[in-house]
């Protein structure tokens, strides 16, 4: 399976539209390696700024540029910038709208080796509180590149949920994506997956699975986790009486409780919720952590079945 980078995708987006547009500037954290944005810095240094591993003055510095007509991109690693800058990113980013989007790489547990500090499994859920805040979470370097596009254009606060090694493609180069909805990767009338990010591969390959024992299984890729399309998740309950999501984030405050609130109100059916428990992690690389803490497609796959099992009784 080919495989890509969200990350380059989006370092390579972003420079091919800053030299179209003058007033998008990125703001690195001593993070211009982790990010790929090193091209950018060397060709356009008039629309860089670096500013050392000082995350809360980078999201400042960022809202203050904003004010000027700049269409800012703050670009580090997600686990140090949703946490040691969540109070600029609240007050300076949301609730005074500002033009600034928050680019965070390696988001999940694409850190993993090294250990807690660097892990990122809170991000999706306090960002989702905060007003104001559109979420992005590419499932590969394809849709990363789109979002990527959108937000150079985007007027408001956004954030962008990236991870760092190559991942699989789920698209292909010429897919299209409408912002507002949520794509439906693989259609089906039995279950569906809801999953984002890398997740969605993972969820796509379970449907395959589950096709080979004749169920069809639909799969929702909600790459934009605020504002939810909603209205597909409620026409998956409907259509399908089951729900599993999949998520590289905690099982509180994401995803899976994302789908739990609009199902339980709309249209209530099983839901499981597969990704990482309240615990503290272990340490290993990505591929290891996720075969650990069951996201896997056999697992996904598995789980479908007992929720299908569950909804005819």
């Amino acid at each position: 399976m080919k495989k890509g980078s969200s990350r380059r995708a989006f370092s390579d987006t972003l420079l091919e539209m800053a030299r179209e547009d003058s007033r998008i500037v990125a703001v690195a954290t001593d993070s211009r390696g982790s990010v790929t944005i090193d091209d950018l810095f060397d060709d356009l240094p008039q629309q860089t700024v670096e500013l050392g591993i000082a995350e809360q003055n980078a999201v400042t510095f960022a809202a203050g540029m904003s004010l000027t007509g700049c269409n800012v991109f703050v670009a580090g690693p997600a686990c140090f910038l949703t946490s040691r800058a969540m109070e600029q990113i609240k007050v300076d980013v949301a609730y005074n709208r500002t033009n600034v989007k928050i680019a965070g790489v390696s988001a999940g547990v694409s850190y993993g080796p090294l250990g807690g500090t660097h892990t990122c499994l809170h991000d999706i859920a306090s960002m989702r509180t905060l007003p104001n805040m559109q979420i992005f979470v590419p499932a590969d370097s394809v849709q990363a590149a789109a979002i990527t596009r959108y937000l150079c254009s985007h007027e408001g606060p956004a954030y962008l949920r990236m991870g760092r090694g190559d991942t699989a493609l789920v698209y292909g180069e010429d897919e299209e994506f409408d912002m507002h909805h949520a794509k439906v990767t693989r259609r089906g009338s039995d279950v569906t997956f809801i999953a984002c990010g890398e997740t969605v591969a993972v969820a796509c390959e379970a449907a395959g699975r589950l096709h080979a024992r004749g169920i069809s299984a639909r799969v929702l890729d909600m790459f934009r986790i605020k504002p939810a399309d909603e209205q597909a998740i409620i026409e998956a309950a409907r259509e399908t009486g089951a729900i599993v999501t999949l998520e590289e984030h905690s099982i509180y405050g994401g995803l899976g409780e994302l789908v739990t609130h609009i199902t339980a109100r709309h249209c209530p059916v099983p839901v499981s919720i597969m990704g990482f428990p309240d615990e503290e992690y272990r340490v290993g690389t990505s591929a290891e952590l996720f075969r650990h803490y069951g996201l896997t497609p056999e697992n996904a796959a598995e789980e479908a079945v007992r929720l299908m099992e569950g909804k005819k009784r």
